[in-house]
């Protein structure tokens, strides 16, 4: 693989001789997608080769190639480069700090951390940004991500190729994989008791990295049928996990957000690997288990409403209830249309978002620090209303500014978490 300058020069020549959709053997059966529907990804990619692509579909694709193409020279990214060691001594072993701990006491050479850490929710301790596993597990993920997606559309090696020595790096290679399980994600200095709110880290965008992973599995080149069953022997492993350690149990408790992202992502994994009435059993008892306990009659969702950046935490856990719901329709369950005895779902919790998301910060009588950004809204409105069958979310969608970096929606039709990773 050629990297640096070079790399990116050749690129650049191979996208003016190449047609993009040249490769007649890349059109094959839809892709075994997990969360997003393989089927839809297929008919957008004919659409592309055939030159019927809406301007939505066409700009969405120019935006993914952007950030794809600066993929192909980055990384790769390893747990292993971390300067610290975590406590079991083995650098292979996924390390973090809570993000928004801080130390309560100056620090003294009888006391030189500063114990005890207290918690400043939504108040981002740069102390956590020091240690690199979290910044590289996000960045390398997406990664993966955009290069897997943009091998699918357009058929170029070099994207999968990339993505192959990414996911090798992080996951299978000996001398760089991370373990698979998160005993030591979003530790507290001065403090040794179990948390399982580390877990966050890897679901708030797992089952996008295990879309990109099953898209390479389609027929990608430098991706092998080993690769693939090695891959899988490392999600059950740490799947296994999940289900199992203290930390995983603790987080599997918990009633907000944190609950919600970790059945998602295990119901992804389950369903990855070929454990399916695990991933059926996860996404029916969301039914009571979180939408029921979860959201209000009036669609408003008090454990994040409690938080002090309240506008975030809805739109993030109606992202990962969301993604629950597009693994449902794999397994055969429907989430969007579960209504709870006490008459909440998740569509009225989506309309219960659309004052803020059309007007802004003076529609959210709620705490909000760091910002007011009414574009992380947009994939939820997509979702309730492509998959729902929102009238109220489709209407609002001409209202909403998009994201910065353009609207992804026509060519990746699943909720993303549209800002930056939090915790």
């Amino acid at each position: 693989m050629v990297t640096g300058r070079l790399g990116s020069v050749l690129a650049v020549v191979l996208s003016l001789v190449i047609s993009p959709f040249s490769d007649p053997a890349h059109a094959a059966a839809p892709p075994k997608t997990v969360v997003l529907d393989g089927s839809a990804l297929a008919t957008v990619k004919q659409q592309l080769a055939g030159g019927t692509a809406s301007k939505a579909q066409r700009d969405a694709l120019k935006a993914l190639l952007h950030n794809a193409d600066a993929a192909l020279t980055k990384g790769p990214w390893a747990v292993t480069d971390k300067k610290q060691t975590p406590p079991s001594g083995d650098k292979h072993d996924y390390l973090s700090q809570a993000p928004y701990w801080w130390a309560s006491k100056t620090p003294t050479p009888d006391n030189p951390q500063g114990c005890p850490y207290v918690n400043r929710d939504g108040q981002r301790n740069p102390e956590a940004d020091a240690i690199s596993d979290h910044t590289a597990r996000m960045v390398a993920w997406d990664a993966i991500t955009d290069l897997s997606l943009a091998w699918y559309y357009t058929g170029k090696a070099e994207y999968a190729q990339r993505a192959a020595l990414d996911l090798r790096t992080w996951f299978l290679d000996p001398a760089t994989r991370m373990n698979p399980s998160l005993t030591y994600a979003q530790i507290i200095p001065c403090r040794k008791e179990v948390r399982g709110t580390g877990i966050i880290d890897t679901s708030q965008n797992i089952s996008q990295l295990v879309d990109a992973i099953a898209l390479l599995d389609s027929g990608a080149p430098g991706w092998s049928g080993a690769d693939t069953s090695a891959i899988k022997q490392w999600f059950g492993q740490f799947l296994d996990w999940m289900q199992t350690s203290p930390q995983a149990k603790a987080e599997l408790a918990a009633t907000n957000n944190h609950g919600s992202f970790i059945d998602m992502q295990n119901a992804t994994i389950a369903l990855y690997v070929g454990r399916t009435s695990t991933a059926k059993a996860i996404v029916q008892d969301a039914r009571t288990k979180r939408i029921a306990t979860q959201i209000k009659p009036d669609g408003s969702q008090p454990l994040e409403l409690s938080r002090t950046m309240s506008w975030h935490y809805s739109n993030f856990n109606l992202t990962a209830l969301g993604r629950l719901a597009e693994i449902g329709t794999h397994v055969g369950v429907d989430l969007w249309h579960y209504t709870a005895p006490n008459g909440a779902n998740l569509l009225k919790a989506v309309d219960f978002l659309i004052p803020a998301a059309e007007k802004g910060a003076s529609a959210w009588p709620y705490q909000q620090i760091n910002g007011f950004d009414q574009s992380i809204a947009v994939d939820v409105l997509h979702a309730a209303a492509e998959q729902g069958g929102d009238a109220k979310a489709r209407a609002a969608l001409a209202k909403v500014p998009a994201p910065s970096f353009g609207d992804l929606w026509p060519i990746r039709p699943a909720c993303t978490p549209l800002d930056p990773p939090t915790k």
